[in-house]
């Protein structure tokens, strides 16, 4: 059966955005439940205050970096419509950092990198469990995308398919044949699975 969500804890997440997509997003923070009143601070640094109607409020601080505006986040939402706005806000601006979902006796522990989920954790009084692991990250996946391997393993198996043909072409034993088509019949196999 599912469980009520108690909380959702933001740990040292951080959210970069440009000045435009600030300005969005204050403009769509506004709803029927939540409300925003920005801060200006000094040499370009806002402070965003989100209200829910119970009086829950998150306060968001934006740090001026280059041509970006910088949050880190450190909170803990209890209000749904509070919680939904600012996990919008830490998805759709690719945020990097840990969400604690907070259950009655259990809390799932998501570690974001860059808006997608690269690992989840389940924590209860017994212990820590993973539940979930991203295999690759941006640098393997760029690495294997780079990677020649298979194209090498194609070449050298065609080589050898070559190799076989021609002293299949000199055979007259037909069990010295009959062994030379089943290696040529791995070789292929091998082949069309590679080039797939």
């Amino acid at each position: 059966m599912a469980q009520r969500r108690l909380a959702t804890e933001y740990v040292n997440a951080t959210l970069q955005m440009t000045e435009f997509q600030l300005n969005q997003f204050l403009r769509s923070a506004d709803t029927s439940f939540i409300s925003h009143r920005v801060k200006v601070l000094g040499v370009g640094e806002q402070e965003i205050v989100l209200g829910a109607d119970g009086g829950e409020e998150v306060h968001l601080s934006f740090a001026r970096n280059g041509g970006f505006y910088v949050c880190v986040l450190s909170c803990r939402v209890v209000n749904p419509h509070l919680n939904n706005i600012i996990r919008k806000l830490f998805i759709t601006y690719k945020g990097t950092g840990t969400v604690n979902r907070i259950y009655k006796g259990i809390i799932m522990m998501y570690y974001y990198e860059q808006g997608s989920v690269r690992q989840i954790s389940e924590v209860t009084a017994e212990g820590n469990k993973l539940v979930y692991q991203h295999k690759y990250s941006i640098a393997e996946m760029l690495r294997l995308y780079q990677s020649d391997f298979v194209e090498r393993e194609i070449e050298g198996i065609r080589r050898e398919i070559n190799i076989w043909l021609d002293i299949r072409n000199v055979t007259y034993s037909k069990s010295e044949l009959s062994e030379i088509d089943c290696t040529l019949n791995a070789l292929a196999l091998r082949l069309f699975q590679l080039e797939a």
